[in-house]
């Protein structure tokens, strides 16, 4: 019945199977040791590099332990949940917190529970982010990193403007994106605006929360349009088409935030740790600061995103495979991992010890933690974000109003639910 529900939800998946996969070991295998699948998605060189560093250091202290290493390159949980239904996924593999919901109710993940020993130290990760893999009291994976959302600001335009801190709440934002946006020939055209606004839910999530809102109710049911959804995500409308001081990506020719950001397209995004190594690769010239996410009133709210590294129910190698697990999610394998900063730490030992909480661009990250959701909305996200960013950008266009946008997307998503149930 499980495996049945999940070849409906991943149907398409058949189609993607044969996606481009990358397949490597971290040393030559040896024929008597016992080999761990381990699967992720492609990532930066750098990334790449350090990971393969590390799976070397293990596979030097638990020789009888080799790795198949697997980057997926394209449409990767549609590759692993089709392997999940073949029984032919990976021993560990990366899971998104977004997806955890759907598949640890699936019964195809091993719990971890039983494996944890008490120098594993397991109350040393942030609870909210140790908790997003929790299922009926039970752990099912433990992140590897995580970024919340922070304010990126260009300090060089904010000393222009006349500005010399960072806004603190929402009204403010919008105050500053008023000095901050630039009609440079008076003809209507706005060369630099204010704020970078990203219409998705993903976003705009913190918005609804900040308000007292929630993405979906007990039963997973969109909740969109809710008086207390509406009151958070006006502003944002209202920025975009009433101040005219915020742009999307696409209204000014770029594929990112942190893209029309680095141009000088806008002096304010809010965008994640990613954020800060691309910056400064990429646009090394621009002066910039970090600052927790403005609050909404009196109430601030935030988006915690992570990965977890978790275990095929189905493996034949399950000690060998929690050993990797571990081993990479250790305080000591932890800090070699994050210790670059492209990604910070979910054990609060390890920020601390890397201090990150010092970082004058990353502490803003840290501090938001406390009051982070995890990127979830329930066992049916997917379906609640497609619908939700359909209309939303509709009305951001203005081609209807919040309200009648919100309803839309509730009835169009949880008609869609019921017909997956």
């Amino acid at each position: 019945m499980l495996k049945s529900k999940l070849l409906r939800y991943v149907a398409i998946a058949w189609a993607v199977a044969i996606a481009l996969i990358s397949c490597q070991s971290a040393t030559p295998l040896d024929a008597n040791a016992v080999t761990v699948k381990l699967s992720g998605w492609g990532a930066s060189p750098t990334e790449q590099s350090l990971m393969q560093q590390l799976l070397q250091d293990f596979e030097q202290t638990h020789p009888k332990i080799k790795i198949r290493y697997e980057v997926i390159n394209d449409q990767y949980m549609d590759v692993i949940k089709t392997r999940l239904i073949g029984d032919a996924a990976p021993d560990v593999f990366y899971l998104d917190v977004f997806q955890a919901p759907f598949l640890v109710s699936q019964n195809v993940l091993e719990p971890l529970d039983s494996y944890v020993g008490s120098d594993f130290d397991s109350a040393d990760f942030e609870a909210p982010l140790l908790n997003a893999f929790r299922y009926e009291n039970r752990i099912y994976g433990f992140p590897k990193d995580f970024s919340t959302l922070a304010l990126f600001y260009n300090k060089t335009m904010f000393a222009a403007a006349g500005l010399s801190r960072p806004p603190e709440t929402w009204d403010e934002l919008r105050e500053f994106s008023k000095k901050l946006t630039i009609d440079s020939n008076k003809d209507g055209r706005i060369e630099q605006y204010g704020f970078g606004v990203a219409p998705e839910l993903a976003r705009q999530a913190m918005m609804i929360r900040a308000a007292g809102g929630e993405l979906a109710n007990s039963e997973g049911r969109a909740t969109f349009a809710s008086e207390k959804a509406i009151v958070g995500l006006q502003p944002v409308i209202d920025q975009y088409r009433q101040d005219r001081t915020s742009a999307q990506k696409s209204d000014v020719g770029t594929n990112s935030g942190s893209e029309m950001f680095g141009q000088g397209k806008v002096a304010m995004v809010i965008e994640g740790n990613w954020a800060i190594p691309y910056l400064q690769e990429t646009f090394a010239d621009i002066e910039f600061g970090t600052a927790e996410v403005p609050k909404l009133g009196d109430r601030r709210s935030n988006t915690a995103f992570t990965v977890a590294y978790v275990m095929n129910q189905q493996s034949e190698h399950k000690s060998e495979a929690w050993q990797l697990i571990s081993y990479l999610t250790s305080k000591a394998g932890m800090q070699r991992w994050t210790s670059t900063g492209f990604a910070l730490p979910t054990r609060k030992s390890v920020a601390k010890t890397l201090g990150f909480d010092r970082d004058p661009l990353r502490s803003a990250f840290i501090a938001g933690v406390p009051y982070a959701q995890p990127w979830q909305a329930g066992a049916y996200a997917e379906t609640l974000m497609n619908n939700f960013d359909n209309q939303f950008i509709s009305a951001l266009l203005g081609e209807q109003s919040l309200s009648e946008a919100m309803q839309r997307a509730e009835e169009a998503a949880n008609q869609q639910i019921e017909a997956m149930q």
